[in-house]
């Protein structure tokens, strides 16, 4: 396989392991939002907001500590290389 095809599939997987993150951080946040939150309260659509930018910054911050670690293990800037090219012209 070459490296552009290695960088793809890295990518693809790299994107659904990073949606999934965020999916269970939300999921967690949101039971925890359930279970310590009055459902009468004024303040539960705050609550909601804050729980969906604490899945996307949660999210991020452990994909990019998993991309590091990978990086350092298995040394993927060797393996990997770059979707776009630029093409000199003559």
């Amino acid at each position: 396989m070459s490296k552009r095809t290695n960088t793809i599939l890295f990518m693809l997987a790299a994107t659904v392991v990073n949606i999934l993150l965020m999916m269970i951080i939300f999921i967690i946040c949101f039971i925890l939002l359930t279970r310590f939150v009055d459902p009468e309260s004024s303040l539960v659509p705050l609550y909601l907001g804050l729980t969906f930018l604490v899945s996307i910054g949660g999210s991020f911050f452990l994909y990019s500590r998993i991309i590091k670690a990978l990086n350092a293990k298995f040394d993927l800037e060797g393996k990997l290389g770059p979707l776009f090219s630029t093409k000199r012209r003559k």
